[in-house]
């Protein structure tokens, strides 16, 4: 009886484990860094995407013979994919609100990483920014894209999640 406890016990907590595993692998999520460069003046826009992922992503988007791992093409494609969905409006003044051009510098699969990178050169005068990243989130309703903006004070965090379609970031004077 005491054996057959034991393997009850055991069974239990590998099949916990498998459904833990199943459940991390279901967690969407996306990490963006929006970072003001003095020494170039430009705002640099570093996306990343876990590869588990956009690998599903993919398969959903361009077809299940989409690889983003290894083909070139797929990873060009996902990049677009993600540059169309991703828009920052600089804020000059009350209500005056301009979006800003976003140049696509590059992408790359960096270990269980796919990274986009942007860049725009720095309004001269920024209240603030509007910030809109829907990249994965018209896949799947789970999808939360984090923003953390850096070289303008303090690192502000913005979280998309839900229906949220646009986040505001102020910045302070000095």
């Amino acid at each position: 009886m005491k054996a057959n406890k034991s393997l009850l016990v055991m069974c239990v907590i590998v099949l916990q484990s498998f459904c833990f595993e199943a459940f991390a692998h279901q967690l969407k999520q996306a990490i963006t860094t929006v970072y003001f460069n003095p020494r170039t003046d430009n705002i640099e826009v570093m996306h990343r995407f876990e590869i588990h992922d956009a690998e599903h992503a993919v398969k959903q988007i361009f077809g299940t013979r989409a690889d983003i791992i290894s083909d070139a093409d797929t990873q060009a494609q996902f990049s677009q994919y993600v540059v169309d969905r991703f828009a920052m409006y600089s804020q000059k003044e009350a209500n005056e609100e301009q979006m800003l051009a976003l140049k696509t510098v590059g992408f790359e699969v960096e270990g269980k990483h796919f990274w986009v990178y942007q860049e725009t050169p720095a309004p001269k005068v920024l209240e603030g920014l509007y910030i809109q990243h829907n990249a994965l989130r018209d896949i799947w309703h789970t999808q939360t894209n984090t923003i953390n903006v850096e070289g303008k004070g303090d690192i502000k965090t913005l979280t998309f999640t839900d229906n949220v379609e646009m986040l505001k970031v102020v910045f302070k004077h000095h």
